[in-house]
């Protein structure tokens, strides 16, 4: 039978969740496959950055002191002696009065401290004036000026985006520590539903919930496998949960999660022994969202609505993900915004409106998507982010500024519903 449901608030439900969550460990990829990956420990610089002192234009390379009282009505003429291309080092030394023609990221020979562009000169065959004085390190990239030796260049918990690839190459970094994935298990439940590829039948669905968690994990860089659909068959349910509770990091389920006569989610987790964290949650829609912890392994009971199951995903079992895969953000990203239109529905509990959100030269809007209920499917294509209504409302009018967490990028904060 099931217990009295105690429903808890959304903040505290994550924080039990969090609790629950942790890393699974460290493996070693090619920097090859390591887009969208996670550091699994951070990274030290193995050299200066530059790695000497380089002429950031193209230009002359001179000793500043040979620039001394160069101006309009008295100018000083150079002689070149040697060109200077990215790549190319030279250790000829520079006289009284002569320099460098040098290329953008060209090495700077030791007694040269000093870069003129080609534009501050006039030049005549292979020589050229000037009419100011130049400083010391005056158009020079020092050595180090960007990155010192054996600073931490990455942090761990860093996302790996192309431009992390960059900074990897320039270190020499061919081998990349990072997270394991989490490999994660799902379920449907309920005698109603059809796999996607069977013609529809009288009284059955199809199964839209399992495509879209493991998109949703996909989304995340998480391993999945899908584990099929489980009748209403107590025992059968318990047996299959029970098996994949031993193999998997998590387990996801959807459905059966309610108190009709075939939710058997709760009792199979109370026969399993694990560790209930909650069985409801102040929150529209998804409220019945069940989380257990046997052992290891989290056991995820989410709605067999459509809205409600993807919200309770993004909810719930993301930061978790985030938390296994060692991110240091692991919280959905969190902003203000301008409500585009009426929505008028009293929120006796907090309340996750799927909505679209844009970023404008005028501000930042938000509107609901369509049909908010938590059996749609239809709105859930359009969204890339939640309204977040607060309970103990009684509705919002158009240009009200209202919460609103962002569902799409690799970005995060490190606290719930918390600014950078």
């Amino acid at each position: 039978m099931l217990k009295t449901r105690t429903p808890i608030d959304v903040s505290q439900a994550i924080e039990r969740i969090i609790n629950k969550s942790t890393p699974i460990g460290n493996e070693s990829i090619p920097i090859e496959e390591a887009l969208g990956r996670i550091l699994g420990e951070p990274l030290y610089a193995s050299h200066d950055v530059p790695a000497f002192n380089r002429s950031p234009y193209d230009g002359f390379a001179v000793r500043s002191i040979d620039t001394k009282g160069a101006s309009g009505d008295s100018r000083i003429q150079f002689t070149v002696i040697d060109h200077l291309s990215a790549g190319k080092v030279t250790r000829k030394p520079i006289g009284k009065n002569e320099a460098f023609r040098v290329m953008t990221g060209a090495e700077l020979p030791p007694d040269v401290d000093a870069v003129i562009m080609f534009e501050q000169t006039s030049q005549s065959n292979n020589s050229f004036t000037i009419r100011k004085v130049f400083n010391e390190f005056e158009n020079v990239s020092l050595k180090g000026e960007d990155v010192k030796k054996g600073e931490v260049i990455l942090e761990k918990g860093t996302y790996i985006t192309p431009g992390v690839i960059a900074v990897l190459a320039t270190f020499g970094y061919t081998q990349v520590t990072v997270a394991k994935r989490p490999i994660v298990g799902v379920f449907a439940t309920g005698s109603e539903l059809l796999d996607v590829y069977a013609n529809l039948e009288p009284g059955k669905i199809r199964n839209s919930n399992s495509p879209m968690i493991m998109a949703q994990l996909q989304r995340l860089g998480v391993e999945t496998r899908y584990l099929g659909i489980l009748p209403d068959n107590l025992s059968l349910c318990y047996e299959k949960i029970k098996e994949a509770s031993h193999e998997f990091d998590a387990v996801i389920t959807t459905g059966g999660v309610s108190v009709g006569d075939f939710d058997y989610l709760p009792q199979v987790y109370e026969r399993l022994g694990a560790e209930i964290l909650f069985n409801k949650v102040k929150m529209r829609p998804g409220s019945v969202t069940t989380v257990a912890h046997h052992k290891d392994t989290l056991l995820f009971g989410l709605s067999g609505n459509p809205s409600a199951c993807f919200v309770g995903f993004e909810l719930f079992v993301h930061p978790a993900m985030r938390v296994m895969l060692q991110s240091t953000k692991p919280y959905l990203p969190y902003v203000k915004a301008i409500l585009n239109e009426d929505y008028l529905k009293a929120n006796p509990f907090t309340r996750f409106i799927l909505a679209c959100y844009e970023s404008t030269p005028e501000g930042t809007f938000v509107t609901p998507t369509g049909l908010n209920k938590s059996n749609a499917i239809s709105s859930m294509a359009k969204g890339n982010a939640f309204i977040v209504l607060p309970s103990g409302t009684r509705g919002f009018k158009k240009g009200s500024t209202v919460d609103v967490l962002l569902l799409e990028g690799e970005g995060g904060t490190d606290r719930w519903m918390a600014n950078e």
